[in-house]
C-alpha cells in the first residue's frame, strides 16, 4: 500500500540525548510571572475541590491507599493481574494465600476516609486471618475455619478484583456501555475502546474486527443527530493482526491495513471519530504507515491518533501529523504513556543504543507541556485532546489555550471525575471520557497498565489525596525538579551497561526503527557470498573430498566444504597438544582478553555471520541476530567469570583442566 498523497513516512531518530533534550525543554518551559500566578491559583482551586469532595471513595482512593511503594499495594496489583486468568481453584487458593500473606492488612492504618478503601482493608484483613491461621494445639477451630473458608475467600477476592476492574470498564458490552453513558448525562463526550489487544491468531483478529465493527454501528446509531465529535471509538492495531511487528510489515499493511480501512469507512459513514491508540515504541512507525494509508479513506471523516509524551519522538510526531493534516480533520490525543516498564526492559534486553522514552517522570511531564504548546499552536488544523488527571497540568493547559476553544480534555472512565466536575464548574471546555468496554477476560492488560501508571507514589493521583502532601508540593514545576537532578535517571542502566561492571551487553537492533533495520539488512547483504569452509590446522588444509552446501531456502549452492580425513584429525590433535601448555601458562587476564577480543570481532562482523546463519541455517533475521548476540554474550560472560573465579591464589597448575578456556 502506498502512503496517502505520496507523503513522506515518519522516520524520526530513535532515542535522543536526554541532557540535550532537557536543555531545550527547560529553556522554553517558563511562562510570564502573571501567567504562572494564574496557573497556581486555578490549580489550587482544583486540588481543594478534589480534597473536599464526598468521601464515598473510588478507584483513586484505593490507589492512594495501596500505592505500589507498599507491600499491600504490590500484593493487590499481583492479585488483580493473576486472579483473572488462573483457571483452577487449587492454584488460585495457593496464590491468594501467598499474596494476602505479603501485606499487613490487619494493622494497615487508613490514610483517608474512603468507604471503598476501608472496606477493602477490612475484607483483606479478614482473608489474612482465615488463610493465615496456623494449626496449634488450641487452634482446631481456626483450622476448621481455614478448611471451610479458603474457597469462600477465593470467590470473594476474585469478585473484589472484578469490582476493582469494573471501576475502569464502562460496560461488558457496547450496549451496556451506551446505556451507562446515557445515564451519566450529556456533560461528557465519550471515546469507546473495545478491550482486547495483541491478537495471536487470525481468528483473534477477526473477532476483534467484528467487535469494533459492531461497536461502530451501535455507537453511530445511538449518536445519530448529535455533534460529530461527541462520540468516538478507539482502535488498537495490534488487535487486527497476529504479528503486528515491523518485521512483518508487508502482511500487516495488507491484512490489518484492510481491516483498518474498513473500520475507517464505517466510522466515517456513521459520523464517528476513529482514533488509533498508541502502543509500544517499536510499533510506532508501523502504526503510522497504517495510519497514513487510512487517511485516504477518511474523506471528511474524523480520524485521530494517540501521541505518547514519554517518547522522545513525540514532538517530531506532532509535526508529521500537522504535515499530513492538509484538508483533513485530525484529532490528536496527547497522553503521558502507559508502557514505560516494558519500554525500559525491552531496550535493555535488545541491547539498544538508548531508550525511546525518558527515564525520569519530570522529563515526561516537561515534554508533555512542550507538546501541549505545539498542539495548541496548530489549531484548527489539529484538534488537541489532552488526557490528564493532574490539576496542575489542567490549569497550565487552560492558561496556554487562552479563551480560544478548539481543544478538549480527556479522562479515563472511573478516574478524574471530581477534578473535571470542578473544571466544568469554572470553564467552558469539553471533556471526553476514554471508556473501555469488555469482559473480565479482556480486562487484564488494561487493568495492569492503569494500576502501574497510577499506583506509583510519584503520580499525582497517588499524592493529591495524601494530606501529608502540601498543595505547594503538588505545584512544583517539572523544570524546577530538573534543575535539582539530572535529566537521565542514574538508577536505570543504559542498555549497553545492563551487566556492568562485569561486562558490556551485546549490541542489538530495534527492528521497529526503519533506519536501524535497513542498516542491519545492508550489513547482512554485504556479508553474503560464496563460502569455502575447510579445517584449520597447524599445517596444510584438509585433504578430504569437497562437498557443495545448499541453502534450505530454495536449495541454491551457497558454498563448499572441504572435509577432513583421519590424518587431518590426528594432526589437529597434535597441534592442540603442542599449544596446550602455552595456553594454560598464559595469565587469566590474557585469556579473558582473548575472549573479549573474539566477542568484539564477532560483533564487528555480525553482518557476515547473519548472512551465513540465514543462508546455511535458514534462520529469520531476528533469530540470526539473537544467535550472534548470544555468542558475543557468552564470550564476555566467561571472560568475566574466569577473572572472578580464578584468582592468583586459587589458580591450578599450568595444565589444569579447569583453566581450559
Amino acid at each position: 500500500m502506498a502512503l496517502a498523497d505520496g507523503g513522506a513516512p515518519f522516520r524520526a531518530p530513535w532515542g535522543g540525548n536526554d541532557d540535550v533534550i532537557a536543555e531545550d525543554l527547560v529553556a522554553r518551559a517558563t511562562l510570564p510571572h502573571e501567567a504562572e500566578t494564574r496557573i497556581d491559583a486555578r490549580a489550587r482551586t482544583l486540588i481543594t475541590a478534589i480534597r473536599q469532595r464526598s468521601r464515598i471513595g473510588g478507584i483513586e482512593d484505593l490507589l492512594h491507599e495501596f500505592s505500589l511503594s507498599t507491600a499491600e499495594g504490590v500484593a493487590l496489583m499481583m492479585l488483580a493481574e493473576a486472579l483473572l486468568r488462573i483457571p483452577d481453584d487449587r492454584t488460585a487458593d495457593l496464590f491468594i494465600e501467598d499474596k494476602i500473606g505479603q501485606g499487613d492488612w490487619a494493622h494497615h492504618v487508613l490514610r483517608g476516609e474512603s468507604l471503598v478503601a476501608g472496606a477493602s482493608v477490612w475484607a483483606l484483613a479478614l482473608a489474612q486471618r482465615i488463610v493465615g491461621a496456623q494449626d496449634t494445639p488450641g487452634g482446631s477451630l481456626a483450622a476448621l475455619v481455614r478448611r471451610i473458608g479458603v474457597p469462600a475467600v477465593r470467590i470473594a477476592v476474585r469478585q473484589a478484583m472484578r469490582v476493582l476492574g469494573s471501576h475502569f470498564v464502562i460496560g461488558e458490552t457496547i450496549g451496556d456501555a451506551l446505556s451507562r453513558a446515557r445515564g451519566e448525562g450529556r456533560r461528557w463526550r465519550y471515546s469507546f475502546d473495545m478491550l482486547g489487544e495483541g491478537a495471536r491468531t487470525e481468528a483473534d483478529a477477526d473477532r476483534h474486527f467484528d467487535a469494533y465493527a459492531q461497536a461502530i454501528e451501535a455507537i453511530g446509531d445511538a449518536a445519530a443527530g448529535s455533534s460529530d465529535v461527541s462520540s468516538a471509538i478507539s482502535v488498537k492495531l495490534s488487535a487486527l493482526h497476529p504479528r503486528f511487528e515491523a518485521i512483518s510489515r508487508p502482511s500487516v499493511l495488507r491484512d490489518a491495513g484492510g481491516r483498518l480501512i474498513e473500520l475507517v469507512r464505517r466510522a466515517r459513514d456513521k459520523g464517528l471519530a476513529l482514533t488509533v491508540d498508541a502502543e509500544e515504541a517499536d510499533r510506532l512507525e508501523l502504526t503510522l504507515d497504517m495510519f497514513d494509508v487510512a487517511l485516504r479513506e477518511a474523506k471528511g471523516g474524523a480520524l485521530g491518533l494517540a501521541v505518547q509524551a514519554y517518547q522522545k519522538r513525540a514532538p517530531a510526531l506532532i509535526d508529521w501529523l500537522a504535515e499530513r493534516a492538509a484538508g483533513k480533520r485530525l484529532h490528536v490525543r496527547l497522553v503521558k504513556g502507559a508502557y514505560w516498564d516494558t519500554e525500559i526492559k525491552r531496550a535493555q534486553e535488545r541491547g539498544l543504543d538508548d531508550f525511546p522514552v525518558f527515564t525520569r517522570k519530570a522529563m515526561t511531564d516537561l515534554n508533555y507541556m512542550a507538546c501541549v504548546e505545539k498542539l495548541l499552536s496548530l489549531r484548527p488544523k489539529l484538534l488537541p485532546q489532552f488526557a490528564t488527571h493532574n490539576a496542575l497540568t489542567v490549569a497550565s493547559i487552560i492558561e496556554r489555550a487562552g479563551r480560544v476553544g478548539g481543544y478538549e480534555f480527556q479522562r479515563l472512565h472511573g478516574m478524574g471525575e471530581d477534578l473535571y466536575r470542578a473544571v466544568l464548574e469554572e470553564e467552558d471546555v469539553a471533556v471526553r471520557i476514554y471508556a473501555p468496554v469488555g469482559t473480565h477476560r479482556d480486562l487484564l492488560a488494561y487493568l495492569v497498565r492503569r494500576l502501574l501508571e497510577n499506583g506509583a507514589n510519584s503520580s499525582f493521583v497517588a499524592r493529591v489525596l495524601d494530606p501529608s502532601t502540601s498543595i505547594d508540593d503538588l505545584l512544583i514545576r517539572p523544570e524546577a525538579l530538573l534543575r535539582q537532578k539530572p535529566a537521565r535517571s542514574r538508577r536505570i542502566a543504559l542498555p549497553a551497561h545492563l551487566f556492568m561492571p562485569e561486562r558490556m551487553n551485546s549490541c542489538g537492533v530495534e527492528f521497529g526503527h526503519e533506519a536501524s533495520l535497513q542498516a542491519l539488512m545492508r550489513e547482512a547483504a554485504g556479508g553474503a557470498g560464496f563460502v569455502r569452509a575447510m579445517p584449520l590446522m597447524h599445517a596444510a588444509a584438509g585433504s578430504g573430498g569437497v562437498e557443495a552446501r545448499r541453502s534450505p531456502i530454495g536449495g541454491a549452492v551457497i558454498g563448499e566444504a572441504q572435509l577432513a580425513t583421519r590424518e587431518d584429525a590426528e594432526m589437529a590433535m597434535a597441534a592442540a597438544s603442542e599449544y596446550a601448555f602455552e595456553w594454560s601458562s598464559a595469565p587469566i587476564s590474557s585469556r579473558a582478553n582473548i575472549l573479549r577480543r573474539a566477542a568484539d570481532l564477532i560483533e564487528t562482523r555480525r553482518g557476515r555471520f547473519i548472512a551465513l546463519l540465514q543462508a546455511e541455517g535458514g534462520k529469520t533475521l531476528d533469530d540470526a541476530l539473537a544467535e550472534v548476540r548470544e555468542a558475543v554474550d557468552y564470550c564476555r560472560y566467561y571472560a568475566a567469570q574466569a577473572e572472578q573465579l580464578f584468582t592468583p591464589q586459587r589458580m591450578p597448575g599450568p595444565v589444569g583442566k579447569r583453566m581450559s578456556l
